[in-house]
């Protein structure tokens, strides 16, 4: 009866996940704080980088638009679909950081 028990016990110990574990871990048990980037984030850093060689006109307004596009697809992917808290609190602050800089009057 009491090795029945333990079992138990054991079982349930094992489904209890702490703060620590929802907030850094992923469905895996890894701790995960940064991932390989996904395709929006590789679009906006390359958009970015573009964007720092001098143009003028329609060239500069498509790839700052590109690269805004990116970055909101990115921050919402991770505020709703990321792997653990960490990561949705990041698409969070990236997502409301973009979207000040775009509202703000001295950007």
């Amino acid at each position: 009866m009491s090795s029945q028990s333990n079992g138990d016990l054991e079982k349930i110990k094992a489904t209890e996940t702490t703060l620590f574990d929802r907030t850094f871990r992923d469905s895996e048990g890894k701790i995960v704080l940064a991932q390989m980037p996904n395709l929006p984030i590789l679009v906006w850093l390359a958009t970015s980088l573009l964007n720092l060689i001098p143009s003028t006109g329609n060239i500069h307004i498509g790839l700052d638009a590109l690269a805004f596009g990116s970055l909101f697809t990115w921050a919402w992917l991770e505020l709703f679909q990321g792997v653990n808290y960490f990561r949705r609190t990041l698409g969070f602050i990236v997502l409301v950081g973009a979207l000040v800089s775009r509202l703000s009057p001295w950007s």
